[in-house]
Parts: C-alpha cells; structure tokens; sequence
C-alpha cells in the first residue's frame, strides 16, 4: 500500500523493539504500530529531536563566524525534508538565533545607528529579493557555485588589510565608498535570502573592506545585518507554503538558545583569533559542500 504521495507502507504486527527502529530510521513518517493498527505523524520524534540539537549549533556558529546553514540544512535533508522546503524551514526556524546573537551583542553596535542605516536597508531588500529567487527558481545550479562563494569570501576576510589600504588610497571620495559598501552588502543579503550558507562570512569580508572598526564589533554589524537578511527573507517564506512547522516550532528556540551563548562567546573572544576562525570554517564549509 502507498500514501498519497507515493511512500509505501505495510500494515504488520511488529515488536517494540521493531517499533522503536522504524521511528528511528524512518526520514519522512513515524509509523508506529500497535498491533494492527498505526499512526503517522510527517516527521518523527527523534528526528526533531536531531534538528533541535542541530539549531542550537547553528545559532551559536552564526553568532560567531556565520556558515550556521551547513550545520542544520544537512540534517534537515538527512530526515527526508526536500531541498527546497528544508531551506525555507531553515531560514525561518534560525531568525530567532539571530535574535539572541544579536541582543548579546549590543552593547558593540553603541553610537552607529546612523552610519548603519543605509547597510540596514540593503540587507531588508536583499534578503526578500532572495527569498523570492528561491521560490520561483531552482537552486540545483545556484549550491553548486556556493563552494566558491564561499572560499572567495574567505579570501577577502583574509586578505582585507591590503584590500583596504589598496581600496581608499585608489578611491577618490568617501561616497563612492558608501555606494560600494551598500552594493557589496545588497548582494551578499540577495545570497543569503536565497541560500544563507557563508552569509556571515561573506558580510564581515565585506564589511572589513570599508570598515575600520574593531573585529568584535564588526561581527556585530555582521549579525545584525543577517538577522535582518533572515527575517526579511522569512516573512516571505512564511507565506510560501514551503515551511515544515512543527520542525520551526523545535528549532527556534533551539537556535534563540544558541544565538545568544553564540553571542556571548563572540563578544569576548580576541580579534585575531576570532578572524582566524571564521577563515578555518569558512574553508571547512566550502569543502563540505565540494565534496558533497
């Protein structure tokens, strides 16, 4: 026998322990036998259990380097979510972490609200632009250049000292600057409401090109411009028919719990040291999906 979306199932008296392994393997359905009789619920206990576990680390990565994507996506496919609507769950479940990321970083966005608001308003509109590519288009040909995105964005955070002296010594006026800064900042928010993995890294490659602020409190620049990416990108999404809810109503506040101990983390950690870490797993993160 089948449901209706084409998943076969058998109807057979089994024992607990048989029990216990099919809710334990099976990526779409519990089907959880008593007897004769069964019940099916879409996604099964241990399985959000998994990607509960899997947003907090999201929250805490993304507070820290960004790249939080690649730790709950893989297991939102693992359990058998398709592509698509695991991206859009993602994106919705993880705004909360942002959330937390960013409150525990505030005290490092004091005194630039105003020099920010331009940045705030591409990250809004780059954020829904992205999120509406990836509802009316496949991403199958946009993850297979994410690899290189991402290393590209590695390399410019590791090289943005010479980047940026070569950078305001060849030009002329601190406008053309700006206008710089906000269009590199609007594609990166266009990338991360469609796709999200490595938009912390590509945000703080960016902004250390313009930036002479502290890396600490670049990072939170960084956050509050994902988070704005994120949730822009999920008011869309919200809407899309694509979200798994009973998965964001686990990860949400999974990740709100690891933003914020992301956050304080972020906060304290020493400029080189934090820099050296985002390159490390933004590398890491791009090979990952290399080899996938």
């Amino acid at each position: 026998m089948r449901f209706a979306d084409g998943h076969a199932f058998t109807i057979e008296p089994v024992d607990t322990l048989t029990r216990l392994l099919i809710m334990a393997r099976s990526p779409v359905y519990c089907i959880m036998y008593t007897n004769w009789r069964f019940v099916v619920s879409d996604i099964s206990g241990l399985a959000h259990l998994a990607v509960g576990v899997a947003a907090v680390g999201a929250g805490v990565v993304n507070a820290v380097a960004g790249g939080g994507t690649l730790i709950s996506f893989p297991v939102l496919t693992a359990i058998g979510v398709p592509a698509i609507r695991a991206n859009a769950t993602n994106t919705v479940s993880l705004c909360p972490g942002y959330i937390g990321g960013t409150y525990a970083q505030r005290r490092d966005l004091t005194g630039l609200q105003r020099t920010l608001r331009p940045q705030l308003i591409a990250a809004v509109l780059g954020g829904l632009t992205g999120s509406v590519l990836l509802i009316v288009s496949s991403e199958a040909v946009f993850r297979n250049i994410v690899p290189f995105l991402i290393l590209g964005a590695c390399a410019l955070l590791a090289l943005q000292d010479r980047l940026r002296s070569w950078l305001l010594s060849s030009t002329r006026s601190d406008g053309s600057h700006a206008i710089l800064e906000v269009s590199a900042v609007t594609i990166a928010s266009v990338y991360g409401g469609y796709f999200g993995a490595g938009l912390g890294i590509m945000l703080m490659a960016v902004l250390g090109l313009f930036s002479d602020l502290p890396f600490n409190r670049l990072n939170a620049v960084k956050q509050m411009l994902s988070f704005l990416v994120n949730v822009s990108a999920a008011l869309f999404l919200v809407f899309s028919g694509k979200v798994e809810w009973t998965i964001v109503a686990v990860m949400a506040p999974a990740s709100l719990i690891g933003g914020h101990l992301g956050g304080r983390v972020a906060s304290s950690l020493p400029p080189k040291k934090m820099r050296f870490g985002v390159i490390v797993f933004g590398v890491v993160v791009a090979i990952i999906y290399l080899v996938r």
